[in-house]
């Protein structure tokens, strides 16, 4: 209310210039960059976009940054429903710190996140010889681009829903308990209903992150084309090759997954935003 109010009171020239001052900013960080993208990738026209993208590398990397990213959900959607419920409806010591170490991947590079799966999974870390007896390749093969993109990718659910779930309460689910409901129905029928739309939101968030991991992916990988290049490390390796429009109509399919999950992302908060203002009218 009291920015609305800010704004409507403010002088008309002040708000032409703040308006302006945001178009700019977001045409000149934004838009313009997107259009330079696209641009640069129709540079031999659109045959030549479509064949860039229709490469045998380019097409493992595709394929290879979707297999990621669905384990990425998978596990994330996993964890971050566990933990949400674990600090947001049981009181013990250490919670603050279990939220806190869950944000640590946000605060680390990329680069660091990368390093400790060599450590621990590398020919000399701490697992190594374990797994190489064993036959068990982890570092520059694809587990380790999986376990590294896991890594920074891990808070976004759980941040998501924790604030979702500790907003909302626990009294229905302990109505549903009372009335002798198990605990798997009552996640079924109290729980999930009511943090679905913050789980695919985190959901959204995490598979962007996923899509477009460079650091932590680049230093496990070992650049092996066809084998554990992500869509980000191909648009690397075709740069360096010279091949502008190739690594450009590369950067532009990421681009147009992020757009497609902006969207996504859009349509969905406005349902909710229905379906919570449907539900107020009812009660």
């Amino acid at each position: 209310m009291h920015s609305r109010r800010f704004i409507s009171s403010s002088p008309r020239p002040l708000r032409v210039v703040m308006i302006l001052a945001t178009l700019a900013i977001v045409g000149t960080l934004l838009i313009l960059p997107l259009v330079t993208v696209v641009t640069e990738a129709l540079g031999r026209g659109a045959s030549g976009w479509l064949a860039s993208v229709t490469h045998a590398d380019m097409i493992s990397a595709v394929y290879l940054s979707l297999g990621i990213t669905a384990f990425v959900v998978v596990a994330n959607s996993v964890f971050g429903v566990g933990l949400a419920w674990l600090v947001t409806r049981h009181q013990f010591r250490g919670r603050a710190w279990i939220l806190a170490a869950t944000e640590l991947p946000l605060a680390a590079s990329p680069v660091v996140s990368g390093l400790l799966v060599i450590l621990l999974y590398g020919r000399n870390g701490l697992f190594g010889e374990w797994l190489a007896a064993i036959g068990v390749k982890i570092v520059f093969a694809w587990p380790a681009v999986a376990l590294a993109t896991l890594f920074v990718t891990l808070p976004y659910v759980a941040k998501e829903l924790v604030p979702f779930m500790e907003a909302q309460g626990s009294d229905e689910e302990l109505a549903a308990s009372v009335l002798g409901a198990s605990a798997f129905q009552t996640f079924v029928r109290i729980t999930m209903p009511k943090i679905k739309w913050g789980l695919v939101h985190g959901v959204l968030l995490a598979s962007a992150r996923s899509i477009g991991e460079f650091g932590a992916v680049s230093v496990v990988s070992g650049h092996i084309r066809g084998e554990t290049n992500t869509v980000p490390l191909h648009v690397e390796v075709v740069y360096n090759e010279y091949d502008f429009v190739g690594a450009f109509a590369a950067a532009s399919v990421l681009s147009f997954f992020a757009v497609g999950a902006l969207g996504v992302k859009t349509l969905l908060e406005r349902a909710g935003s229905r379906a919570l203002k449907k539900g107020q009218e009812q009660v």
